[in-house]
């Protein structure tokens, strides 16, 4: 990174060539010079834009380790709380900070323990009232407030905790706020508690040309069969959504029945489990994880080739992160949703029209494949246009066809 224009020190320079990071990403040339001008910032941007280290640059650049706590980061998981703290650890080695990931499902002792002499404390909002409660933390010294995020913490209802965290903090401090969504409640949040911020909307991480979307029409009882044809010929990194933590070990369980090597990730699992699953998937010992939105929100991991909507999102918000976890760091990708005839439908309609023309409509046929997203403005032609994709052992259970329709 050019250590001038975004004012880096040369140790910081040399730290980031160490691991390949050469040049600065479009969200980290805009955010990091507004930090070090003591600007508080509110910024449109998606996961694996590079927004953690347009932030965690700065930070440890400017936090001394012999001045205590500083900097707060709230997050809405665990797993993502691990990720950036992974992060800061990583790029403070030559500064010695004190960096401590706080969140619920892990041994609150060892964590009070550790706060004792930290500088930066990266946590999701239940762990930290919890920790302020138990007077374990103390947020008189924070300097830097970082809400990252903050839409999906605004959806798991999290904005009472928020709010009371805040509280908590000085009201002389730096206010960062991430979010991949500007909602109406994030627009109230800002106004409340950022001064005059720098406000920045910069362009979607995952490029139309790199990410190429579909979607088939099904039934519930077909959808399963659907999805195991298309693995079994994708034999690439794969990561299917389901809206309930329970589906999501039926579904893993059933694919790996086929022979596909495929492994759950939901919230109702243990800390050292998602650990292992996600250390395994990132380690490619398997190539299908099927997980909710919650579990992988923390997950970051740039060589995922395809997504696959089994269950389709509640909203349109929820959909464009989901085809977030692919197509990323410069790499293709594709997205692909299973739409069934019952909610499914009612809760595409609105992704549809937000993604008017950009997600292709796919049926099931014996006229050969062709993959999703070879006509990435199907949607928009006048006329039906039907990609199709061979299934043997699809097309013996439903017949040729079957998904045959029009969008309305």
């Amino acid at each position: 990174m050019n250590s001038e224009s975004l004012q880096l020190s040369t140790a910081m320079v040399g730290l980031l060539g160490r691991h390949n990071i050469t040049t600065a990403t479009p969200v980290q040339q805009e955010i990091i010079p507004a930090i070090f001008e003591g600007q508080d910032v509110i910024a449109q941007s998606e996961t694996g834009s590079g927004k953690t280290l347009s932030f965690a640059i700065p930070l440890i650049e400017r936090i001394n380790p012999r001045d205590g706590l500083k900097a707060l980061v709230i997050v809405p998981t665990r797993e993502l709380a691990q990720q950036i703290a992974t992060e800061f650890v990583k790029f403070s080695h030559n500064n010695h900070l004190g960096i401590t990931p706080v969140y619920g499902g892990a041994p609150i002792h060892e964590q009070i323990r550790k706060l004792k002499r930290t500088n930066i404390v990266i946590g999701t909002p239940g762990r930290l009232i919890d920790l302020l409660m138990r007077g374990a933390l103390c947020l008189d010294t924070i300097q830097y407030l970082v809400l990252d995020e903050a839409d999906r913490m605004l959806d798991m209802g999290f904005i009472d905790d928020i709010e009371k965290i805040i509280r908590h903090t000085p009201r002389q401090r730096q206010t960062l706020l991430f979010s991949a969504t500007i909602a109406e409640e994030i627009v109230r949040l800002s106004q409340k508690y950022l001064r005059t911020p720098k406000r920045l909307q910069l362009a979607p991480n995952v490029k139309p040309e790199f990410l190429r979307q579909a979607y088939y029409q099904t039934s519930p009882e077909q959808k399963l069969q659907l999805l195991i044809s298309l693995l079994s010929r994708e034999k690439n990194i794969s990561l299917v959504f389901c809206n309930r933590k329970n589906k999501t070990e039926t579904i893993a369980r059933q694919l790996s029945h086929k022979g596909i090597l495929a492994r759950c990730l939901n919230g109702g699992m243990t800390q050292t489990q998602r650990d292992r699953v996600t250390a395994d998937f990132r380690h490619k010992a398997f190539n299908v994880l099927v997980a909710t939105d919650v579990a992988a929100r923390g997950l970051h991991i740039d060589d995922i080739t395809h997504v696959y909507n089994y269950d389709i999102p509640r909203d349109v918000d929820s959909y464009t992160h989901r085809v977030g976890r692919t197509a990323r760091a410069g790499n293709r990708g594709k997205a692909i949703s299973l739409v069934d005839h019952g909610e499914g439908k009612q809760f595409f309609k609105p992704i549809l029209a937000a993604y008017r023309g950009m997600i292709e409509m796919k049926t099931v046929n014996d006229r050969g494949y062709s993959d999703p997203g070879e006509t990435l403005k199907a949607v928009q032609q006048p006329k039906k246009r039907y990609a199709s994709v061979q299934l043997p052992a699809y097309r013996a259970l439903v017949g040729n066809g079957a998904f045959a329709g029009e969008e309305k």
